[in-house]
């Protein structure tokens, strides 16, 4: 395995392996990998002849008062699973080499960024953007790897990736959930054992949303309304959101028909956290 800080190297690296005629995949990650980060890099590994995971924290994807001094970066540990998982080349660039002086352009998908997290982040999703084209164009890979679990991130970048012509595959990777139902995340490692315990209402949260579509229940307000209550019990929980929404647009809905994104966003101490599930009544 290679490990590369420039973009001179990693796309030397790229380009030999395409020279043999291989698939390239991209999993860009910001590090402190867990299983859920190892699930993407196993389907890569699987599907891609050639497989980059970049390791860099994106400084303009956090906001005023986020955790991007405190985000952790074990990066010794990070290596070694990408070099058991089979993994070619590590793409860990520093912040300078990324963004070399002012950045005076930037990649914007309107509306899809405008709900859920784009809500009370209005900066967000234009670094997650920014940066993911700059390691498109870097690496060129045939196809890149992104979580269920961040799935407004996973639509704003397919349709990103529709509209401006980009030659490659968004490949979205089931949820990696823990036994008791919580989304794996870096930012788990934030929870006391007493908030690790608390942070479960999210994903009951979202079952009961399912259990009541499953009994019949189409109004998205009342389903809401009891998402609410579940997520409210725990006394360190502040919720940001609570959404149901459509699967392409992004818009909240009132009655629950056809493909449907059930999103919630809780902080739990000092963890910001997320989930959802998709429902398709089509399927039932």
């Amino acid at each position: 395995m290679e490990v590369s800080e420039t973009i001179e190297s990693v796309r030397e690296f790229v380009k030999a392996a395409r020279s043999e005629g291989k698939r390239i995949g991209l999993v860009p990650t910001m590090g402190a990998l867990h299983i859920g980060h190892t699930s993407l890099i196993e389907a890569a590994v699987k599907q891609c002849g050639f497989v980059v995971v970049s390791i860099f924290v994106n400084p303009t994807q956090f906001g005023p008062g986020e955790d991007f001094e405190n985000y952790p970066r074990p990066v010794e540990a990070d290596l070694e699973i990408c070099r058991k998982l089979g993994t070619d080349v590590v793409f860990m660039p520093k912040p300078e080499v990324m963004y070399a002086g002012e950045n005076l352009t930037w990649v914007k998908v309107e509306k899809l960024t405008k709900s859920l997290c784009g809500r009370n982040r209005p900066e967000h999703f234009r670094g997650v953007t920014t940066v993911c084209t700059k390691l498109f164009n870097i690496i060129g890979p045939d196809a890149a790897y992104f979580g269920q679990k961040d799935a407004q991130q996973s639509i704003v970048i397919k349709k990103m990736v529709a509209d401006l012509d980009m030659p490659l595959e968004i490949v979205v990777c089931p949820t990696v959930r823990e036994p008791d139902g919580l989304a794996v995340s870096s930012r788990n490692k934030y929870l006391t054992d007493k908030q690790r315990k608390e942070a479960t209402c999210l994903y009951e949260s979202l079952q009961k949303c399912r259990k009541m579509i499953d009994a019949g229940t189409r109004d998205a307000q009342e389903i809401i309304r009891e998402m609410r209550g579940i997520l409210s019990r725990p006394t360190s929980a502040k919720i940001d959101y609570v959404s149901i929404v459509d699967t392409e647009t992004l818009r909240d809905v009132d009655d629950i028909k056809g493909k449907v994104l059930a999103a919630v966003a809780v902080k739990i101490g000092d963890a910001r956290l997320i989930d959802n599930i998709v429902i398709d009544l089509s399927e039932q």
